[in-house]
């Protein structure tokens, strides 16, 4: 189709020679700035995915008919059910760079080993039984827990017990998809360790506060080096914010009544994943966090409580096990109703190492 400027009504106010001119654009394969200046540079970010919440009452359902329905193995390799935002309609997308999914393993059975370049975590919302072994290092997961599989890491999952089980999977697929940047390797059949250890190696050697191996291979690595990030330490220190604040003292919670914290990589104190950033937060009950809007996207899961959100002005109820996708630039504000716990993962250490970030309150 021919380019015309955004200033003509229609090619007849183009004289021959205007008309030849981008006719002979399209036929180089050019487009000219000034055609196009609003969609390249809008006065705001006009992000195409939109603001949306999946019920888990909804998604859980569907994962246990997969699960009686779908076979786990070679090939499918995960029974993964990824959220897809209607904004970005036909892509397993839950935003331009994000990647959420429900994945249901059941009773006895093996997730194959495999691996690719995409940085992955897994994050319990309830239940427990299953281990996922990355690197050869068997990891248990328990809810409320955060598990790591940084790119490259080989990594299965096996479920020696009687129950199924599900969790949130993230990964920055859709980033590493629109760079062209993706691997994937099979691992070798048969070999996922099924052993069942109470503490993994990475814990027993990195899940110490404050403290490193003082060791010549204990450099600075890009991803956290440590597999799980156990819930009865992100619940303590959430817990003594909200204590420690309430006796007068300021600057350790967010805001009123709004404990958070991040979960980071012990070499570096950075972020525990390169592209992802992962955190969980507080609200106390009767408490409304400030409206904020973000470049960058995220996605948040309700781990327990109940409330609601409000995303660019439409408020909608939450409860335990929602999924929620927030756009760039989508204000957002959060109210808990009861002491309202949740799960966010963001692609914010991107956009800060480009020097994109930028963030506004209303």
């Amino acid at each position: 189709m021919t380019q015309t400027p955004a200033n003509a009504d229609s090619d007849a106010e183009l004289s021959t020679a205007e008309k030849q001119l981008y006719e002979d654009f399209n036929r180089f394969g050019l487009i000219p700035l000034w055609t196009e200046r609003e969609d390249l540079m809008p006065t705001a970010p006009a992000p195409q995915a939109v603001p949306y919440v999946w019920h888990w009452d909804d998604l859980y359902p569907l994962a246990a008919r997969a699960g009686d329905l779908i076979p786990v193995g070679r090939g499918g390799e995960r029974r993964a059910i990824s959220v897809s935002n209607p904004g970005l309609p036909g892509l397993p997308y839950a935003t331009p760079t994000l990647w959420a999914a429900i994945q249901y393993l059941g009773p006895n059975e093996v997730a194959p080993a495999h691996r690719h370049s995409q940085n992955a975590f897994r994050f319990v919302l309830e239940g427990e039984g299953v281990w996922t072994v990355v690197d050869g290092d068997p990891v248990a997961m328990r809810r409320g827990d955060l598990l790591l599989t940084p790119g490259w890491q080989f990594h299965g999952h096996h479920n020696p017990h009687p129950k199924p089980m599900a969790w949130l999977d993230g990964l920055d697929i859709p980033f590493v998809s629109a760079t062209d940047t993706g691997f994937f390797e099979f691992g070798e059949d048969g070999v996922t360790d099924r052993s069942t250890p109470h503490r993994s190696r990475s814990e027993r050697v990195w899940g110490h506060p404050g403290l490193r191996p003082v060791a010549a291979t204990a450099e600075d690595t890009p991803n956290s080096p440590l597999a799980a990030y156990r819930w009865e330490h992100t619940d303590a220190a959430l817990t003594a914010q909200l204590e420690v604040a309430a006796d007068g003292h300021t600057g350790v919670v967010t805001e009123p009544g709004h404990a958070a914290v991040r979960f980071s990589n012990p070499t570096t104190g950075g972020d525990a994943l390169t592209t992802i950033r992962t955190e969980m937060h507080r609200v106390a009950a009767g408490e409304r966090t400030a409206a904020v809007r973000e470049t960058g996207s995220s996605v948040w899961q309700v781990f327990d409580g109940a409330g609601a959100i409000t995303l660019d002005g439409m408020r909608t109820d939450l409860v335990r096990g929602d999924v929620i996708a927030v756009p760039s630039w989508c204000e957002v504000a959060i109210e808990a109703r009861t002491d309202l716990d949740l799960f966010r993962f963001s692609d914010a250490p991107i956009f800060e190492r480009l020097n994109l970030a930028r963030r506004e309150y209303s």
